[in-house]
């Protein structure tokens, strides 16, 4: 071989070892369109799915739910329940650690509970903890936090005593209220914990940066109890809430997961990514909340004829090409031990009988042809799904009533923190995914003491007593029949109009393995991985 011909073999040879090396090295990172930008990822004031799902996985609960959907061990590898159902006692992973790799201590967990039920900390889902023992009236300032029924047996002990037995109750601790918070961590840097420097977290990952409104990016924690199970190097998410940029993003394969796309696209990307299209039944509610508190919607009469005249069918078929269901109550079918649920008289008749029982209550009620005018301005997040439903809405009361409709649109995470700070307005859209699988999760929206999710500020004395009797009732079934009542008075009282049963729409690409489609919605990035596909 002469010289040149040496020289060459070698430069080939060493360019190919490094190409190898290159491959074998290669980060794996997953690319998740998220659908719009966190308000914060303090998990005491989220309180949307998107948050979650960079939240859980940067923090891991006691108990957590797999690729599956199913509840399993989290930071606890195990936990005993006391025979009356009211003390449970969790064993923490001897090697569960933070990112600094300091231990996770019960007392972690103890202290984060004590901050979310601190009346102090104004937290919006302190009511997720209230079974635990003193939770509600720590949270209302009638007990000092101390007295919240959590305890630090030891360093990997952690008791909680409820109020009564909760049969739900190891859901809740999968939920991002009861996720822990490194007190050292949180003494040195207070509510400012959260940002990318300060940020110690328990999950899979760690927070390595974060720009507002373009992407937010977690990297494997190499001190979590589970790194050598991880697959995934990296996850950027990509808070982006315009439908057509994120699809057109998948397609360009700049993204591996879309979350919520537009339905009418649903034809099309099936034909052209057939299972890389994802449309999954799930324990959600899609509805309009009515404020309450001003005329004309403290009047029974015009919310019943508002919901009456929503063509539920039309918007299911044609907005959501089948992918949604038409609902007429707020608990959604699929919860053990309630069955379908309860629908209002009115739901069986045809949407034009439905029409014209409307325009009868509604002129009951001195509105419409002949009444005083009906104008309605419509709120929704910023969605093309959501703005097609509202424009739909908009034709349906004009049409039936008359009526003069404005809508108006703010991103998902003004929408949310305007209904929440009490701000009011006419019609509302809004929808409530199962933080856990009973129909309490849902009924207790509108609770009249429940100020943060009630947007419309509900009040019905006999619907919050059978509320607070189904709290009491140990026997499961007569519980759900309880349960059942109460939101029969919420059909007599359509506060809220449900409107369909969500569906989760996710764009999954080929080159993801490890998804599974789920009615709970959770996917924590650990149970994927990415191929070069």
């Amino acid at each position: 071989m002469s010289f040149m011909k040496h020289r060459f073999a070698t430069t080939v040879l060493a360019g190919a070892l490094l190409f190898g090396a290159s491959n074998a090295f290669a980060e794996a990172v997953l690319h998740r369109g998220n659908g719009g930008e966190p308000q914060t990822l303090d998990y005491a004031n989220i309180s949307i799915d998107i948050e979650g799902f960079v939240v859980k996985d940067l923090f891991e609960g006691l108990t957590i739910y797999d690729a599956k959907g199913e509840i399993v061990p989290g930071a606890a590898e195990s936990w005993k329940i006391s025979d009356d159902g009211t003390v449970y006692t969790f064993k923490l992973r001897e090697d569960a650690k933070w990112s600094d790799g300091t231990p996770v201590t019960a007392e972690d967990f103890a202290f984060a509970m004590r901050r979310v039920e601190d009346p102090k900390t104004a937290a919006k889902y302190a009511n997720i903890l209230y079974p635990i023992k003193n939770a509600e009236k720590v949270n209302k300032g009638e007990l000092p936090v101390d007295q919240l029924g959590v305890k630090a047996v030891d360093a990997k002990t952690f008791e909680i005593t409820l109020e009564r037995a909760t049969p739900f109750f190891l859901q809740l601790l999968a939920h991002y209220t009861a996720l822990p918070i490194n007190k050292a961590n949180y003494e040195k840097f207070g509510d400012q914990f959260v940002k990318p420097g300060n940020m110690v977290s328990n999950g899979a990952f760690k927070l390595q940066s974060h720009v507002p409104n373009d992407t937010l990016v977690v990297v494997k924690n190499e001190n979590y109890w589970d790194a050598k199970n991880v697959k995934l190097d990296k996850v950027v998410f990509y808070p982006i809430d315009d439908d057509a940029a994120s699809v057109r993003r998948f397609e360009a394969k700049e993204m591996d997961l879309v979350y919520n796309f537009s339905a009418e696209q649903i034809k099309r990307l099936r034909e052209a990514y057939k299972d890389q299209v994802h449309v999954t039944p799930a324990l959600a509610t899609y509805y309009f909340a009515f404020d309450n508190r001003q005329e004309p919607y403290n009047d029974v009469r015009v919310r019943q004829a508002l919901s009456m005249a929503i063509d539920r069918d039309f918007i299911t078929s044609e907005i959501y090409s089948g992918a949604q269901i038409p609902a007429y109550h707020l608990v959604p079918p699929g919860m053990e031990g309630y069955g379908e649920g309860v629908k209002p008289d009115w739901a069986s008749l045809s949407q034009i009988d439905r029409e014209d029982k409307a325009i009868a209550l509604m002129k009951e009620a001195g509105y419409g042809e002949g009444g005083k005018p009906l104008n309605i301005e419509v709120r929704y997040n910023t969605n093309t799904n959501h703005e097609r439903v509202a424009t739909a809405l908009a034709d349906m009361w004009k049409n039936t009533f008359g009526a003069k409709v404005s809508l108006v649109n703010l991103d998902v995470a003004s929408h949310y923190a305007y209904l929440q700070e009490g701000g009011k307005f006419n019609v509302a859209r809004a929808s409530w995914s199962a933080d856990y699988a009973d129909p309490e999760n849902f009924l207790a929206l509108l609770v009249s003491t429940n100020t943060t999710f009630n947007y419309g500020k509900y009040k019905n004395a006999e619907f919050d007593a059978l509320m607070k009797q189904s709290y009491d009732e140990r026997d499961a079934a007569k519980r759900m029949e309880i349960m059942k009542k109460a939101e029969e008075i919420l059909n007599k009282d359509q506060p809220i109009a449900p409107v369909m049963g969500n569906a989760n729409l996710w764009l999954v690409a080929s080159r993801v393995a490890g998804w599974q489609d789920n009615a709970v919605n959770e996917h924590l990035s650990k149970f994927l991985s990415v191929s070069d596909k």
